[in-house]
Order: structure tokens, then sequence, then C-alpha cells
């Protein structure tokens, strides 16, 4: 029976050594969301398609769909993003930002927004942006995807008691779904300075733009670091 091809722009999240050649891909595709995709003896000197595939490229690609999995027939480069590789710090933050995705995303659901933002952050990281802006706009991605998987957190009303959120003593809690008052943080919560809140605010509300002139104290982003790590921690582990 002839299998039938499919063809889908995608960038690459991640890959693994599988077998003695091949390779697993992870992609993020615009047409099926995230998919993985079996580079079949793409390890060997003589692969015609090493050339065309690797973590970080935005690519066509073309795969048949077997019985168990998909495997890729031809990968063509539309953009390397060189410019990322050359900065660690850059480099750094894609990867954060790669693993995520792959990490949170359900497999073979498409979503047209969650595409559009992975290509307009890769691109901005690679074409247009100052560098110490990088972190900034790796959490302008991360909370912006957080609120299109649906787990946007309560920022401007404390999920347990529904006052409004002053400039106090703010705790984040993933369990309760957002930043709680203290009054009602008789839990373990991590604490979250007022700045972060606003931060994060910012980020959901505003175009990438604004946030690319956006300027902070280290403190701030320590704070928006530790946040990031405790909500991800959170949804990952719930799966």
């Amino acid at each position: 029976m002839a299998h039938q091809h499919y063809r889908t722009k995608g960038i690459v999240l991640s890959k693994k050594d599988s077998g003695e050649a091949d390779q697993i891909f992870a992609l993020y595709t615009q047409y099926f969301g995230k998919i993985e995709l079996v580079g079949k003896a793409i390890r060997k000197i003589t692969s015609k398609l090493k050339a065309g595939i690797d973590v970080f490229y935005f690519i066509e690609v073309e795969f048949i769909q077997g019985k168990n999995r998909k495997t890729l027939t031809d990968a063509i480069v539309i953009d390397k993003f060189l410019e990322i590789r050359k900065n660690s710090e850059a480099l750094a933050c894609v990867g954060q930002i790669a693993e995520v995705a792959d990490c949170l995303t359900i497999t073979e659901r498409k979503d047209e927004e969650i595409w559009r933002l992975l290509l307009v952050i890769f691109q901005k990281f690679n074409y247009k942006l100052l560098t110490n802006n990088y972190k900034l706009i790796s959490h302008y991605f991360l909370w912006n995807f957080f609120t299109l998987l649906g787990y946007s957190p309560e920022l401007y009303s404390c999920p347990i008691c529904s006052s409004k959120l002053l400039p106090e003593t703010f705790f984040l809690s993933p369990l309760h779904g957002g930043v709680v008052c203290w009054r009602c943080c008789n839990f373990p919560a991590t604490e979250i300075m007022v700045d972060s809140v606003k931060l994060i605010r910012f980020f959901i509300k505003e175009p990438i733009e604004k946030v690319e002139r956006l300027s902070i104290w280290e403190n701030d982003l320590q704070n928006l670091n530790k946040a990031f790590k405790v909500y991800f921690d959170f949804l990952a582990e719930k799966g």
C-alpha cells in the first residue's frame, strides 16, 4: 500500500538518537501542531536528509505516516537562524523556549496562535533583538504561551477571596491558578514581587515591540525567573 505524503513548515524543538543511525525530531509545525519524525539512517555520512534538519531550524518537511510513527522523507531549510547560534545567551533562551514548548504541547493539536508566537520569537532573537532584552522576550513568550494553553495566571484578583490585588505582598500559587493575596496565603507558596506581577501583566497585554523597549532591574528578572520555574514545574508535573 502506498503511503500518503504530507508537507508542512515547522521549527525543530529537539532531537535524540535512536538505534544505530536514526534520530527522532520533535517539531512544532504550521499544519499539524507538535509532531515527532523519525529520520531513518540520518546519522550516516551518506544521508541526504541530515543537511536539511537540526535543532532550532525553520524548515519545510515532508513525511509519511506509518502505523506507529511518522518518517521523514524530505527536509528543506528555510532559515537556520545562524545569528542565534553565535550568541550564547540567545541560544540558552531559545533552548529554554523549545524545551517548554516540547514539554507542554499536546502532540498533533494544531494551534495557529502558538505557531505564530514561536515563529515571531525565533525571528526576533535572530534579527532584531538587543542583547540585553533576550530574557525579557523569553518571558514574553513563556507567559503568552501559558495563556494560549489555557493556563493564564490570575493577576488582578485573588483567586481565593476574589478581592482586587493591591500593591502588597503577593504569593504565586499555580495550584490556585494565580497570584494570591497575603491574607489568603496560609499554605506553602512562592512570594512574587509586585513589580514582577506588573511585568507579567504587561507581557500578556502588550505587543512584543513594547516589551523590546523595556529595561528592568536584575532582581526583577530573578523574581520573574523564579515565578516562571514554579509555574512551569507545576504544569509539567500536571502533564
